[in-house]
């Protein structure tokens, strides 16, 4: 199986190689591209890959303008952060994708599928399409609608410290010290709030740079935060998600 991988940041790409290698040990990764230029070019001048691991965003642009420059026919396995009810539509054209950071179990499953299906060319107007549908939507939640006496009142999304998860229900902690439980689950939240304000430590919570009192390394390669608001409240970062929350907090 030959692999290319188009992805922008180092610390993805290398574990999406050495996945695909502990997946796949008989694969060839083709190589590793970071722009939109450089991926149109390599597919310009070469044979098509088997399959194709691509970011939605490069350094150059949004991979989708790869589609308008090159017909593209092999099957494409879009790694991303957006929206979930449009990438949806790609699974139409026989395209994947996983959400950020990648799972070995979800990255297996995928390749099983496409190895299942034939070579299938790309129609670039539903690309088109979808590019559109992505551009003109709404993305992240700006405020939310809650319960407030005998009525409701709106919670601006810059007002919440951090979000939680108990007794099966999610609450916004907002920088008042006021809690207010929402009826969205936390994996529904994961596609509303901005993935650079928000971001899901473990399960149950998702906090964001400025809430963040300290951090300390914990065993096994873990991290435990303490948070300024709710110093008692234990938050775990995995040895997993360890090195994208480093990423997504030296920026």
């Amino acid at each position: 199986m030959k692999i290319l991988i188009v992805e922008d940041e180092s610390i993805n790409a290398s574990r999406l190689k050495r996945l695909l290698e502990e997946l796949e040990p008989n694969c060839e990764i083709l190589g590793i591209i970071d722009t939109v230029v450089d991926t149109v070019a390599w597919l310009s001048s070469n044979p098509a890959p088997d399959i194709i691991t691509m970011d939605i965003r490069l350094a150059d642009g949004l991979s989708f303008s790869i589609f308008e420059e090159i017909n593209i026919t092999c099957p494409v396995i879009f790694t991303t952060a957006y929206d979930e009810y449009a990438i949806r539509a790609f699974k139409v054209n026989s395209i994947d994708y996983l959400m950020k950071p990648i799972e070995k179990s979800e990255l297996e499953y995928a390749l099983t599928q496409f190895k299942s299906l034939a070579r299938k060319e790309i129609g670039v107007p539903n690309i088109a399409g979808i590019i559109k549908e992505l551009i003109h939507k709404p993305k992240y939640r700006l405020r939310f609608l809650v319960t407030y006496r005998d009525g409701y009142k709106s919670v601006d999304v810059s007002d919440i410290d951090f979000v939680y998860s108990e007794f099966k229900t999610s609450n916004l902690f907002l920088k008042s010290g006021v809690v207010i439980a929402i009826p969205q689950t936390m994996e529904e939240l994961e596609h509303e709030l901005d993935p650079n304000i928000f971001f899901r430590a473990n399960r149950k919570v998702f906090i964001r740079a400025e809430s963040i009192y300290s951090i300390a390394n914990y065993f096994n390669s873990k991290l435990k935060i303490q948070l300024k608001l709710d110093p008692e409240r234990e938050v775990i970062i995995s040895r997993e998600k360890t090195p994208f929350f480093k990423q997504w907090m030296d920026r």
